[in-house]
Parts: C-alpha cells; structure tokens; sequence
C-alpha cells in the first residue's frame, strides 16, 4: 500500500500511515456520515475541531488510555484499502479498546486546520499519542497487517516517543531491540520534519542502520533499505559492490524478502538505481535479483490483493528503468504484459468489497497505463465508475490518461467532470485546483473559463472556515502559481484584478477573516503575486 497525492502516484509509488474502520460514536453532519469510516466495532470520535480533540484527550486521561489519531480522506485508495485488510480483523477490534481513537475526516469543516495543528498532510497519516499530548509515534500503513499489529502493540505496551529514542541513539547511548523496531518501522514518509528534514532523512537513516545492532538485524536492513531509497543526487548512502551482494543475498531469501516486501515494493527503481547508478552489467543483474523477489511477492497468498498488484507493478517499473520517464509506449516483456493483464482482471472480477475496490481498481489502472496499455486503463476505469462511491478519483485518472495521450480536449472533459462530482469542501478545493491547473496548461487561450473556474473556487474557499489551512491553503496556492504562471505577461492582469478585487473576489474573502487569524496572510498571499500591475 503506498501514500497518495491527488491522482498520479509518483515513481516511488504510495507510501502510507493510516487507521480507518470501525463505527463513529461522535456525531457526524448528516451530509457527511456516508464518508465516515464505517464498521461494527471500533468505536471512533469523529473530530473537526480543536474542541472535539480536547475532549477526546480529556478521555483518554480519565481511561488512562493513549489516543490514536487517523487523518483520512473518504476517495483516498490506500485508506479504503486499510479499511478493507486491517481494520475489520479480530485483533485489531481487541485491540481498539486499549486507546482512544480518533477520525479527522479530511473534509470535516476544521479538519484543515487540526491538521496544522498536528503537523499532518497527506492523506492518510495515523499517530499514537500519549493522553498528556506527547507524541509516541508515525506508524506506518504500507507493512502489512501483522507487522502494523506488532509495531502497534509496541507503543501501547508503553513504549518510549520515538522522538526520545532517536535522541538516545544520536548520544550513543544504548537502546533495547524493540526500540529499534520502532525507528526501523516508524512513519518515516510523514515525518513532516517532527524528526529530521526531508533533506536529511537518507544520511539519518543510513547512520542508524550503521549503528544497529547485529542482533537486529531486520531493523537494521530496513533502515537500509529505507535509506537507500532516499539516496538520490548524491544524498544517502554511496554504493559498493559489497552493498550490491548483501542487497542481492537479501532478494535471494524468501523469509527477509518477504518481511521488506513494502519496502522492496515501492522503492524497487530507486534501490536499483541507488546501487547501480549506471545502465550495465551490475544494473541487470541487480534488476533480475529484484525481479525473482518480486515474482514471489506477487503470488504469495499471505499478501493481500494490493499488495500483490503492488510487486507486479514494481517488476513493471523495473522494465522501464533504462527507459524515458515519460515514454507512453515502453516495450515490455510479453510475458510481463500477459500477466499483468490477468491479474487486473481477475482482480476487476473477483472484488466484492467497495473498499478494496477503490483501492485495488485505481492501482490497476494506473499500472495499465504505466505499461502503456492505455485503452485497457480507460477501460477499467469507466466500467468501475457506477461501482466507486468516489468516481471522481476514477475520473481524474482518466484525465490524466488522456492528458498523457495528448488528448487534450477528452482531458478536460474528464477534468472538469471529476471536479463536478467532487464531495466536501478540501476535495472540491483540491479537485478544482487540479481542474484551474489542467486549463492553464492545456488550454490557456481559453481565459474566460479559467476565470470562471477559478471565481467559482474562491467562492468556495468563502463558505469554508479552515479554506486557507494544509492541503485546502495548499490547492489554493496552487491556483495562485498556475494564475500568475498564466499572467506571466500581463496578459491576462484585467481577468486576475477582477478575481483578486471584484465583488465576490479574493480581497473580500481575506477581509472577513480576522486580523489574527493567520489564514488572513495565507488568502492574501494567494493571488497578489500573480498581478503584473501596482495595486491602485
């Protein structure tokens, strides 16, 4: 399972933290219930502001419990994938009555702001906190079920904040093998720099798989691993051919394989390249050894669905190293090909659950694509479109299909459908600045649509309290960039003064919030950039 963005995943795939499932106690918004997580079982606090989370800490002090924070969305894939595998298991459900859990619904009305306050972006990230507030750990949601159960019952057996253990690490000081565990396996792609800057995280995690003990020898290799697929431009750690064998002998035994299997699954070109930055001998070899571990991960019936389509699409990636990143039509081994189309069909026939569903179709399709079976993606993802409770992720995949194609008009339609159908107001910010971004490229000439399409956001943006916190600001700055890139000119400085201090424009929403408040510097720094002209 890997983290996700908005459509795209990159070419590390997704990389994940999250908890989903169970039922609400809270009250929902009645508009809203339908995207709560829904379940028998967990007996989750439905949050959207700071408020709810008092109360729910004041719980978790009187019960003497930790609390559990999941930030989610309801058309994220990885998160209905974790709702699908883990999060209807007994242990799980025992477990749940050991913290506090508590669901930020993305789209909850101050869920944007909350997620400022915890330091949370993406879509999905779970936390385990003390009831005192203090942060435990990042557990990370792209391991599968029984690893997560582990790492999980290590913070609730009261298990130090990874933070005071990394601290004990770096003064040299001695630390036990399940506090190994926890940096090995903690959250590292959701960090939001609680730990270390994303810049520095492949030379921290290179030095703490140095400094692992022999006698942890699992943490010590991920953290390897984990290193290793951050070691691009020169950071990280520099590869030998003594690294390239204990890598090798790794994809080589299926028991070590198979505990890295996430690992090994999303970041399969990045290690390849890591180790053997050149095209050659060492690169094929290395390429073929990752290949062989792949082949396993992909048939073995422990994993789920996901996680199998995840090594197939990760043996996909591999064919494609020496390629292009952007070819559309790579030539891939047929059999290759053969059997990525089978098991996207098997999958597409034999998925009952919607939560799988939603997850493992969009993962199908964009691993189509990536074999440049394009028409078989659009495919899959029309016939799939009345079975998603969340189409509109589907249609931004088409879109961006089409887009790949050249198809520019079909792109749009797609892009503009998909922004139509969005739910809730940080998807309709984010789905419709995805829409402003894909007009500005594609059909610049087309001014009067893009102003439209981009005064319909601000208005938006006006009814929505936390419109200018995390990823809301963030669609909405994202806006502002793709606005000022199309005035780069002056051309277009009439239509962006009409959008910044017209009527219902943006100047008047930043006036109405407080001067205190500080999403007024963030609304007022969307659009004003974007002006070629003095301001009056």
């Amino acid at each position: 399972m890997r983290r996700l963005t908005l459509v795209a995943r990159s070419a590390r795939g997704w990389s994940i933290a999250v908890l989903a499932a169970g039922t609400l106690t809270a009250a929902l918004p009645a508009a809203r219930a339908a995207s709560a997580i829904e379940g028998p079982a967990v007996a989750w606090l439905a949050a959207g502001a700071d408020a709810d989370i008092d109360r729910a800490f004041a719980q978790a002090r009187v019960e003497k419990k930790p609390l559990l924070l999941y930030w989610g969305a309801r058309w994220c894939p990885p998160c209905n994938q974790l709702k699908a595998t883990l999060f209807n298991r007994a242990d799980f459900i025992t477990r749940s009555r050991d913290f506090v859990a508590v669901n930020i619904d993305g789209d909850l009305p101050g869920a944007q702001k909350l997620g400022a306050r915890f330091k949370v972006r993406g879509y999905p990230t779970m936390i385990l906190m003390g009831a005192d507030g203090t942060e435990i750990t990042r557990l990370p949601g792209e391991v599968d079920a029984p690893q997560v159960m582990a790492l999980l019952q290590l913070g609730l057996a009261g298990g130090r904040p990874v933070k005071a253990v990394l601290a004990d690490v770096r003064a040299g000081k001695p630390v036990s093998g399940a506090e190994w565990r926890s940096l090995a396996y903690y959250g590292w792609d959701i960090d939001e720099a609680q730990l270390v800057g994303a810049g520095e995280r492949a030379g921290l995690l290179a030095q703490l798989s140095n400094a692992c003990p022999a006698s942890e020898a699992e943490s010590a290799t991920r953290l390897l691993l984990k290193a290793l697929a951050e070691s691009d431009e020169g950071k990280g750690i520099k590869p030998d051919a003594a690294l390239r064998r204990r890598v090798t002998r790794l994809l080589a035994d299926p028991a070590a394989s198979r505990a890295q299997m996430d690992v090994l699954s999303n970041a399969a070109p990045e290690i390849t390249q890591a180790l053997s930055p050149e095209p050659g001998a060492d690169r094929t070899a290395l390429a073929g050894a990752f290949d062989a571990a792949l082949q396993r991960l992909q048939v073995d019936a422990t994993l789920s669905r996901n996680d199998r389509l995840g090594a197939l699409t990760a043996r996909v990636s591999l064919a494609r190293i020496d390629l292009p990143k952007d070819e559309r039509h790579p030539k891939l081994p047929p059999s290759l090909v053969r059997q990525l189309r089978e098991q996207v069909a098997r999958d597409d026939r034999e998925i009952t659950d919607a939560y799988e569903r939603q997850a493992v179709i969009t993962a199908g399709a964009h691993a189509l694509g990536l074999a440049g079976l394009w028409a078989e993606s659009d495919a899959l993802l029309k016939t799939n479109l009345a079975k998603s409770h969340s189409p509109y992720y589907l249609m931004s995949q088409l879109a961006g299909n089409a887009r790949k194609l050249g198809r520019t008009d079909e792109a749009l339609r797609w892009y503009e459908l998909s922004y139509t159908k969005s739910e809730g107001p940080a998807t309709r910010l984010q789905w419709g600045a995805g829409y402003v971004s894909a007009l500005v490229d594609l059909a610049p000439q087309d001014a009067a649509r893009i102003e439209r399409v981009a005064q319909q956001l601000f208005s938006e943006a006006a009814k929505d309290p936390a419109a200018f916190h995390e990823r809301s600001a963030r669609s909405l700055q994202r806006v502002g960039r793709k606005l000022a890139e199309w005035n780069k000119d002056g051309e277009h400085d009439a239509a962006l003064r009409r959008l910044q201090d017209g009527p219902d424009g943006l100047a008047a929403v930043c006036s109405r919030l407080g001067a205190a408040d500080g999403q007024r510097a963030t609304c007022e720094g969307i659009l004003k950039p974007a002006l070629k002209k003095p301001t009056a």
